[in-house]
């Protein structure tokens, strides 16, 4: 398997040839999700598989597909954890022929049960068990390190369903068993957070498919504080606030405080054969118009919910959509928020709607008008920015039915993977043709990204005032995770444990200025 970091298609070395986009990328990004933490969808991840894995070596390549809800978990935040939702169906949409309509959906719903529902807390596990001095009984169960250790009280279990073809296949293991959830990470008395992140991990099932759900690290970085504080980003060596040097752009370092550092998020993920995301159903290349599909997650819940105290509430009815994300950012920066609710119920074929946000991002003038005329942003309609909301070039191939305007996470299946020794957090504007917006992997900086394309209009010289030192450079500081990425899927980082969690604030090392 190639792993040369060459673009997506020949024409890309002409329409990003240009230097090397802010906040949170779906983090309580609209009312609705304000108040629906469970329900809220953080980011969406969609990529071909890379790495070591054999699996990922084979003749059969994957794709896999991430969605994290539940935004901002503090892993010390007992007694119950962070379970999912089990009234809550979360899905992620494959569209595959242009339309902005699901042709593949996978759906996960999840079960929650107490094996020893008179404990307090969710969790509890000592080394090998603790008793009730004087040879009593057993009083702590050992430390947690398989899914049937009793310590394990708030238990979950989930299902996945594939819909293709108005067919419906359950992904199931071999023997039968059942899916379990990863438990938030209570600390390392409690629990063994590795082995049970491992053993999560199930790979190789149906069809080849691989699946994994859990309280993980958020993969997600940003200076969140400098964005919501009027775009108010850290002046660092430039000496223009939210600009970096060279040199600081170029390092695999912080140079301002990780917000999202030491949290954790609700991930579920999925690896899945190109063959089954497809409209051809094989493998084709990356000049082929069936090569890219468009992906994105939705979390629905019933129509009606009764509420019976002191009993469970009753939910009854239709599933209706609480939220859709695709792309980073798209909902938390450019959307008005009188319309975010909307654009979160929404469908995405129905997204021209919002073409006036999309070709005209109110953002983009907010900014402009922060630094005082030492930013010039480009005139709308903003024609540049459609690749993000349509089937074009340089993400999809010439000949690539464009379909509606949509709010979908658009991959070149064709593209092989970039080995992570060579890739760039910058994606297509570093010259590494299988990262954002080619999808998007966990490493891809979309905040920097996302500046720059959105706000500092690389995509659109030439217009006046253009300066690549400055439009090609924009970004918040901060240009890594703060926990290592796992080099195989389900690639999210292990979850910080509530003991031990560490949360970098600005004014230390790796936090960067305070003012």
């Amino acid at each position: 398997m190639s792993h040369s970091r060459k673009p997506v298609l020949p024409a890309l070395a002409l329409l990003w040839a240009l230097p090397a986009g802010a906040f949170a990328a779906n983090h309580r990004e609209a009312p609705i999700t304000a108040l629906d933490h469970k329900a809220d969808i953080t980011d969406v991840y969609a990529f071909r598989s890379y790495g070591s894995d054999p699996v990922v070596d084979s003749s059969d390549p994957k794709v896999t597909l991430i969605v994290g809800v539940d935004p901002l978990l503090e892993p010390a935040n007992g007694p119950t954890l962070f379970p999912f939702d089990d009234d809550v169906l979360y899905e992620i949409k494959v569209d595959n022929n242009n339309d902005a309509r699901a042709d593949v959906t996978f759906q996960f719903r999840f079960k929650t049960e107490f094996q020893l529902p008179k404990v307090f807390t969710a969790v509890a596990g000592f080394q090998d068990g603790a008793f009730q001095p004087g040879g009593g009984p057993l009083v702590v169960p050992p430390q947690i390190q398989t899914f049937d250790n009793p310590g394990l009280n708030l238990r979950q279990t989930y299902t996945v369903t594939m819909i293709k073809g108005g067919q419906s296949t359950t992904i199931r293991n071999s023997d039968g068993s059942p899916f379990f959830a990863l438990p938030g990470n209570a600390g390392p008395r409690t629990m063994d957070y590795q082995a049970l992140f491992n053993l999560a991990t199930y790979r190789n099932l149906v069809n080849g498919i691989s699946v994994f759900a859990g309280t993980t690290d958020d993969a997600f970085w940003i200076d969140l504080g400098a964005a919501f504080d009027t775009a108010n980003f850290r002046t660092l060596g430039s000496g223009v606030p939210g600009v970096l040097t060279a040199a600081e752009d170029a390092a695999q370092q912080n140079f301002a405080s990780d917000t999202v550092s030491g949290y954790a998020v609700n991930h579920i993920a999925i690896e899945v054969p190109i063959r089954l995301l497809t409209r051809t159903g094989t493998v084709v290349p990356a000049n082929h118009p069936a090569a890219t599909i468009g992906v994105w997650g939705t979390t629905s819940r019933r129509t009606l919910t009764i509420r019976r105290s002191p009993f469970p509430a009753l939910n009854l009815g239709d599933w209706q959509q609480i939220q859709r994300m695709g792309n980073p950012l798209i909902n938390e920066l450019i959307v008005g928020i009188g319309s975010k609710d909307r654009f979160s119920m929404d469908q995405p074929r129905n997204d021209s709607q919002f073409a006036s946000f999309f070709l005209d991002p109110p953002i983009v003038r907010i900014v402009e008008a922060l630094y005082g005329g030492a930013l010039a942003v480009p005139a709308p309609p903003r024609n540049d920015l459609l690749p993000l909301v349509t089937y074009a070039a340089p993400i999809a191939a010439p000949g690539t039915p464009a379909g509606p305007i949509a709010d979908l996470l658009r991959l070149n299946t064709g593209v092989e993977p970039t080995d992570p020794s060579q890739a760039s957090r910058l994606g297509l504007l570093g010259g590494d043709g299988a990262g954002f917006p080619n999808g998007r992997r966990v490493f891809d900086d979309v905040t920097d990204i996302t500046l720059r394309v959105g706000v500092g209009g690389v995509l659109a010289p030439p217009f006046p005032g253009f300066n690549p030192d400055i439009n090609g450079r924009l970004g918040d500081g901060v240009n890594v995770n703060d926990a290592p990425y796992n080099a195989s899927f389900p690639y999210v980082a292990f979850g910080p444990d509530g003991r031990n969690r560490r949360h970098v604030d600005p004014g230390e090392p790796g936090g960067g200025p305070i003012s």
